[in-house]
């Protein structure tokens, strides 16, 4: 498993009218390692063409797909699963996925949630938000210091996320953080090209820090 890089996020609004697959595609070709299929509609139908549509593309390009809060959809597929909070059991759905799968779990500003995540069976831990974000603007706010004290206490792969962009993910790389989640920053492009660009630049600063 990849242990740092660029980890997608993808927003229904940003990628409405038929941006998916070529946004994201495009934030693959540009070095994203890991990408989150997140989507909060009712439509499961919708939800399982778009998340077998994105299997196969993460297939080709060698990278993990995760499901938001939907383990369901994550065992039909055979991919990763990401929990929030108020998400159900990160303990169940490590039973229900087997002891390879990726799991990831929400844990806001808190090294206590963290420490439950991890002795449920967590793959990774996500802090955040960091920056003021568009996605969740009423998100907790973490601060560099959490990823410092995250860094000595856990081996897990830890994400940061929430407002990050290339001017201040330095800071969260060099306190610890090992992949950068990156939403409105990556796919609130005007094109499929700008993204890729994005992400390659995303991908570089990762690899030079």
């Amino acid at each position: 498993m990849s242990q740092r890089g660029l980890y997608a996020i993808t927003d229904s609004a940003l990628l409405a009218n038929g941006k998916l697959l070529p946004f994201v595609e495009a934030a693959l070709q540009g070095g994203a390692r890991w990408l989150q299929y997140r989507d909060k509609s009712g439509d499961r139908g919708r939800r399982l063409d778009e998340a077998s549509q994105l299997a196969q593309v993460c297939k080709r390009y060698d990278c993990q797909l995760i499901i938001n809060d939907d383990l369901a959809l994550a065992s039909r597929l055979g991919v990763g699963l990401h929990l929030g909070q108020e998400d159900g059991s990160l303990h169940e759905a490590r039973q229900q996925l087997g002891s390879q799968a990726l799991i990831g779990a929400t844990c806001h500003a808190s090294l206590e949630l963290a420490d439950q995540a991890v002795n449920a069976g967590a793959s990774y831990i996500a802090f955040g938000r960091f920056f003021q974000s568009v996605t969740k603007p009423g998100a907790p706010a973490a601060t560099p210091v959490l990823l410092q004290q995250a860094r000595q206490r856990f081996t897990l792969p830890i994400i940061a996320i929430g407002g990050i962009t290339l001017h201040n993910a330095p800071q969260l790389l060099g306190a610890g953080a090992d992949y950068l989640a990156v939403i409105n920053g990556l796919f609130g492009a005007s094109d499929a090209g700008a993204v890729q660009q994005r992400a390659s630049n995303f991908s570089q600063l990762i690899n030079a820090c």
